[in-house]
């Protein structure tokens, strides 16, 4: 059974389709959107290999033809030389700004693929095939594009929506269970900030969700997809409510980039590391009672994701290193670093109203 999710952005509206067996239709729904029956894919070499195929074929019985660049792996592709080499690809393919440009992977394929659309000719359209669960519910929708730089994660980019998000939930089988797990961070993070009733299904469903059951795992993928299109309408290019989907984030993208954005922690992991430790601050400054971060550590640590920067392998920087970093963070305004903070499971907010030392002291017991 597919959903359709749609995001209501006045001009700019699109579907998120979700469910098994859509990438099999990607070829009429792509053929739909208009323009040349040439399209361009960018991909990465993991990914080619195991849906290329597919997609592909799917293409090709809607008549459409394709060619595709394969970019290496993992969270060090989103950089300048991978930028401009799939912008130099896409401008040999001869794209115009009325054709398609596919990306075709995760959330780093997405973010860096849809930059490249985002400045190819002013912006050209390009349509998301994520092909993660981290990218299914968070980074495919919502517009947000980019690249890292050596300052911090994300801080070169821009905002520019799809046109079509086809997430095909079969495909998250090829997943390994680290990078499953990884994915559930961004999951569970809708639940703690804003739906605690989703929270609690979680709760009672997310250990047959890693086992592999197919309908808990659409209807978490739905779900969280619900909720970002939710926010993103009220508030597209983050002035305020949206800036909610980065609980978390601020701590997890200073552990990103204490870890060289290396495979020693993935960005699901740092955001669920995060989360443990923004309702561990929230409970040091008053802010709700002491048994809620200790229920949120219990459910990460029952389904095995990691909840401490312990956890993390190798050595890292000091906590005044930590925060430093932090201060490198896109939440930054006026040189006052914000946090999301939360009185209970379902109820985040944003504030800037945060000692140092008490985020230092966080840092030091988790370390």
């Amino acid at each position: 059974m597919t959903a359709t999710v749609t995001v209501d952005l006045p001009g700019r509206a699109y579907d998120v389709m979700i469910g098994g067996g859509v990438l099999a239709d990607a070829g009429a729904r792509i053929a739909a959107l208009g323009g040349r029956t040439h399209i361009a894919i960018l991909t990465d070499e993991t990914v080619a290999g195991l849906h290329l195929d597919a997609l592909q074929a799917a293409l090709s019985a809607a008549g459409l033809t394709s060619d595709a660049l394969a970019l290496p792996p993992g969270e060090s592709t989103k950089n300048w030389t991978q930028l401009s080499r799939s912008v130099e690809w896409l401008l040999d393919q001869k794209v115009e700004r009325g054709d398609i440009v596919v990306a075709l992977g995760g959330g780093v394929i997405g973010d860096l693929g849809g930059f490249a659309a985002a400045i190819l000719r002013r912006g050209v359209r390009f349509v998301q095939i994520p092909t993660t669960l981290l990218a299914q519910v968070d980074s495919s929708v919502g517009g947000k594009t980019g690249i890292n730089a050596p300052h911090g994660k994300n801080l070169i980019g821009a905002f520019h929506q799809p046109s079509l998000v086809l997430a095909d939930t079969d495909l998250l089988a090829s997943l390994s269970r680290r990078d499953f797990l990884a994915g559930y961070g961004e999951v569970v993070k809708y639940g703690l900030l804003g739906d605690a009733a989703f929270f609690d299904w979680l709760d009672d469903n997310a250990a047959a969700m890693v086992a592999g059951d197919a309908a808990a795992r659409a209807r978490a993928v739905t779900r969280s997809v619900q909720m970002k299109a939710e926010i993103v309408q009220r508030d597209e290019t983050e002035q305020g409510d949206r800036a909610l989907l980065n609980l978390g984030h601020t701590f997890c993208h200073a552990l990103e980039a204490a870890t060289g954005y290396s495979d020693r922690l993935l960005h699901g992991e740092g955001v669920a590391i995060g989360c443990a430790l923004a309702f561990e601050l929230s409970a040091r400054l008053g802010l709700c009672p002491q048994e809620v971060p200790s229920r949120v550590r219990a459910h990460l640590e029952k389904i095995g994701m990691k909840k401490d920067i312990r956890d993390i392998p190798g050595d890292l920087p000091p906590p005044d290193a930590l925060l430093a970093l932090m201060g490198q963070d896109k939440k930054v305004q006026d040189g006052v670093l914000r946090f999301i903070l939360a009185h209970d499971i379902g109820a985040a907010f944003v504030t800037s109203d945060v000692p140092s030392e008490a985020v230092l002291s966080v840092l030091r017991d988790s370390a």
